[in-house]
């Protein structure tokens, strides 16, 4: 990743129920570009782990149907979800992105838990 370009990715999950022998989360994603120079967002690279120790890969064209561009300090947020066995879970990736001028680099995504509320007794 250029040294330039600081991303900042922030997740923040949330258990929405049960549904059909599967548990149902959303997650929120603030995406910011700290940087001087516009960014856009091409890919994305989920690792999702399921509390038994599954682990299912996502991999695939932007966010939500979209490849949003972020000019210097612009923030970006969008909202999907998983669907896991287990009561709990949690997910990781990454983000490819390229610069205005053609370069392109990765940013990691910070793992977060996905936790039904009485998953951890």
């Amino acid at each position: 990743m250029p040294a330039d370009i600081p991303v900042k990715i922030v997740p923040v999950p949330q258990y929405l129920g049960e549904h059909e022998d599967q548990y149902a989360f959303a997650y929120t994603i603030h995406i910011t570009n700290e940087g001087d120079v516009a960014i856009t967002l091409l890919n994305r690279h989920w690792i999702i782990t399921h509390g038994n120790g599954h682990v299912e890969e996502v991999v695939g064209d932007g966010v939500v149907g979209e490849t949003p561009e972020l000019p210097p300090g612009a923030r970006y947020t969008y909202t999907s979800g998983a669907f896991i066995p287990t009561r709990a879970g949690s997910m990781k990736g990454s983000y490819g992105f390229e610069t205005e001028s053609g370069e392109a680099f990765r940013v990691d995504i910070p793992e977060f838990a996905l936790l039904a509320p009485d998953a951890l007794h």
